[in-house]
């Protein structure tokens, strides 16, 4: 199938990245054009003052404009020029092989600088295809029942732990029933009829807000499911004038960690640059996923709305922040971000509010432009300086500074 044409097809969508990121100017270029601007005139006064010397000197003026002109043919503002705009050409034609599409040069020289790497969880450490591995119902021998009516609550979302639910539902064989009045409540979980019944399926906090308190039995479970690194959700019917609400269960769902994660953490850290996990997960559950990743900070309990909040936290105490993530949610944290870094199998509008895009949604190309980063910039003072230092051993050296000698 032809899904996308034309400009809308990837390849083209990488083109453009590239080239828009290859034609804008990184703060550092800006100093350079500064410099630029006034190395000019400076150079042209100095032909001019050369020539005055010599004349002054009392050699005559053949031999005079000979040395002013040679300060003029000698003098090199090209290099300056062009020291920043070739080292990010490269920069980002080398990323972009790799699966790293810088958005702005701005981007690629900021990325070096950072000193504190925000990550979501689902999606970006996590492979983001979560599995039903537990079912804990109110009471034995309702497992079944238990799950299709999170199936059929599911069947309306969105989120990938509603689809891990539906499919558990599937393999076996379970039938979906219709309903009514769906609502999705952010940070919490979603509530929709079944027939004339209002059921709920979300985290503690929905529990909370129906005025629910979890049986000692599904309280064991919930914590035995979030030690293991498991999402819990409980299922419930909830409170109405014509009936009292109750907990029916819950489900463990564990999203297994990308195979790459743990060793893109540790290279970050290498790199001298602050690890956090930030999720809308329970702090226990978060904490699980974070030791097996290899993460020592974790921000747990997040609403959607909040996570941009917490970057701005991190950015009031003097750090330089990176978030990585895929979602919706991630958008406002991703364009709060010093820079922001979309996974690329993620939403349209996480890659649209992020600096840079990871096209291979693979966490490990995260160091890989941190250096790639680096390296530019190591690159760009490089040319910068043996621009200079050309400039100033040629200059004087045209001038005629070695004639007396």
């Amino acid at each position: 199938k032809a899904l996308r044409v034309g400009d809308d097809t990837a390849l083209a969508q990488i083109i453009k990245l590239v080239d828009e990121a290859t034609s804008s100017k990184a703060p550092i270029a800006r100093l350079a054009d500064r410099v630029s601007g006034v190395f000019v005139p400076v150079v042209i006064g100095i032909a001019l003052l050369t020539l005055v010397v010599w004349l002054f000197l009392g050699r005559d003026f053949s031999f005079a404009l000979t040395c002013a002109i040679s300060v003029l043919v000698i003098s090199c503002p090209c290099a300056l020029g062009l020291a920043t705009p070739t080292a990010i050409m490269v920069g980002t034609g080398r990323g972009a092989r790799r699966g790293i599409l810088f958005k702005s040069a701005e981007a690629l020289e900021l990325l070096g600088k950072v000193d504190c790497a925000v990550l979501d969880k689902t999606g970006t450490v996590t492979a983001g295809k979560p599995q039903v591995v537990r079912i804990a119902p109110a009471a034995a021998g309702l497992e079944t029942p238990l799950l299709m009516i999170a199936a059929s609550l599911e069947s309306a979302s969105e989120h990938p732990l509603a689809s891990a639910v539906v499919a558990a539902a599937k393999e076996k064989n379970l039938p979906t029933q219709p309903i009514s009045e769906f609502e999705q409540t952010a940070g919490q979980g979603i509530a929709a009829k079944i027939g004339k019944k209002l059921y709920f399926a979300g985290n503690a906090r929905m529990v909370e807000a129906f005025g629910l308190t979890p049986p000692p039995a599904i309280a064991a479970a919930a914590q035995q499911s979030a030690e293991s690194g498991e999402t819990p959700l409980f299922i419930g019917q909830a409170p109405q004038e014509d009936a009292p609400g109750m907990l029916l269960g819950l489900l463990g769902l564990a999203d297994p960690i990308k195979p790459d994660s743990a060793a893109a953490i540790a290279a970050l850290k290498k790199l001298g640059i602050e690890v956090t996990l930030l999720t809308g997960d329970n702090q226990t559950t978060a904490n699980a996923v974070a030791k097996r990743a290899g993460i020592d900070r974790v921000i747990a309990g997040v609403l959607p709305s909040g996570k941009a909040n917490e970057i701005a936290r991190l950015q009031a105490m003097d750090k330089r922040v990176l978030m990585v993530g895929d979602g919706v949610n991630d958008a406002p944290a991703l364009a709060r971000a010093d820079v922001g870094a979309a996974i690329g199998a993620g939403t349209d509008v996480a890659i649209a509010s992020a600096d840079l895009v990871l096209m291979r949604s693979r966490l490990g190309d995260v160091p890989a432009a941190v250096e790639l980063s680096r390296a530019v910039m190591r690159n760009i003072r490089e040319n910068l300086f043996w621009a200079f230092i050309y400039n100033l051993i040629g200059i004087p050296i045209a001038a005629g500074a070695l004639y007396p000698l």
